[in-house]
């Protein structure tokens, strides 16, 4: 069944008033030209509230989280395919919006700070990113009413801060993370997938390569793998992947690689044990892609 498609407040809202049976409301935000890793989102979503529950998908281009030169202008905007899939993975409504909608008086006087958090890694990369994102964030979790909203690990930093949004200003929302998929190469899904060429693509390949090799693990890198070597180990093994690409064509151009701490994104020492991220960031001609996994270390030998 086709899901409805709403694009004001006032239409979604009485969407949500009109339910013949009250239930549990999911959010699963997102800007479109979605792929199979927004479909497990949604999925995971449908699982949760139940048959009695509601959920909406948010396909809005956000102009707040794009810098100078980045590209909002070139974003996919395919709106009628991702009524499809978001559709077939279980959605009630999707609700795209235009940026007047979302901001009537223009670009916000009020927004979010991320705070140091959001000045890390993506944040260092991209200023000003995480305080136009969970403006966003905040305003689409009030504007669809959610109980609770479903969230990606492939942006982890994004997932990190969002959590923390939600409990420093006492939202009444639960956030619920769910793994990336790749594809079967190791890819992990992104909307930016669709502008590499083949031969980029090939580049693009060593951000999960890196990833397997500092996991030890290659087989499944989904799940929290528990690691003995030392930190300073698994940043080696992912430099050695990075670094045997070097002369690749075309080439990748590496912006970070980091192995922090969850709580904060702050770097591990040598000696961590317990949960960490090894996140890694690159661009591969004009595309700029993203990857982490997760990892626990165990106790020193």
């Amino acid at each position: 069944m086709s899901p409805v498609l709403t694009a004001t407040r006032a239409d979604l809202h009485g969407l949500l008033a009109r339910r013949a049976v009250p239930g549990r409301t999911a959010a699963v935000l997102t800007m479109g030209a979605l792929h199979e890793g927004h479909a497990a989102l949604v999925r995971a979503a449908r699982a949760h509230v139940g048959p009695d529950g509601f959920v909406v998908v948010t396909v809005f281009v956000n102009p707040l989280q794009f810098g100078a030169g980045e590209d909002l202008d070139r974003y996919p905007r395919t709106l009628d395919a991702d009524l499809k899939v978001a559709g077939e993975a279980g959605a009630d409504a999707v609700f795209a919006p235009s940026a007047e909608e979302v901001y009537p008086d223009g670009e916000p006087l009020v927004t979010l700070a991320a705070g140091p958090m959001g000045e890390r890694l993506e944040g260092a990369s991209r200023p000003g990113h995480f305080d136009g994102m969970l403006t966003v964030v905040a305003k689409l979790l009030h504007l669809t009413r959610a109980d609770v909203s479903f969230f990606g690990t492939k942006d982890a930093q994004q997932l990190a801060l969002v959590r923390r949004m939600v409990r420093d200003l006492n939202f009444p929302v639960e956030i619920v993370g769910v793994p990336t998929v790749r594809e079967e190469d190791g890819l992990a899904l992104s909307s930016r997938n669709r502008y590499l060429s083949p031969a980029e693509r090939g580049t693009a390949l060593t951000l999960s390569r890196a990833l397997f090799a500092a996991r030890g693990a290659p087989a499944d890198v989904q799940a929290p793998a528990v690691v003995q070597k030392s930190a300073d180990a698994v940043r080696a093994a992912a430099r050695a992947v990075l670094d045997g690409a070097s002369g690749a064509v075309p080439p990748l151009t590496l912006d970070y690689l980091a192995l922090v701490d969850p709580a904060d994104f702050t770097e591990v020492p040598d000696g961590h044990t317990g949960e960490a991220i090894l996140a890694v960031a690159a661009r591969v001609g004009a595309t700029r892609l993203i990857d982490n996994t997760p990892l626990t270390f165990g106790a020193p030998q």
